[in-house]
Parts: structure tokens; sequence; C-alpha cells
């Protein structure tokens, strides 16, 4: 898997079907439909959606 954003695949598992991304610090998910959300995560720990940049 590469990462949406920067295209590395330095990407780690953090939870079930949710991965995170160590070069530009996105958080991705696969829901059961299998689509991929994409959050970016503040420096106070809190998530933004980035889907709308990432839409297919």
């Amino acid at each position: 898997m590469n990462c949406p954003n920067c295209q590395t695949s330095d990407i780690g598992k953090i939870g079930s079907q949710q991965f995170y991304c160590w070069n530009c610090f996105i958080e991705l998910s696969v829901k059961e439909d299998g689509k991929m959300h994409v959050h970016e995560v503040q420096e106070d720990g809190t998530i933004s959606s980035l889907d709308d940049l990432f839409s297919e």
C-alpha cells in the first residue's frame, strides 16, 4: 500500500483497517465498502478529514 498523498510505502498499521503514514502524518482507514478515508492528524491530536482532496 502506498500513501495517496506522498506516494511512499512508509505505512504502519495502527488498528483494524487503520493505517498511518510516517512520512506525511496522515491517517488512512478502509471501510467495509472498500473506500479509503483520509485524515490529517493535527498537533493537538485531533483529526480533520481530507476526503474532499482525495475523492475519486
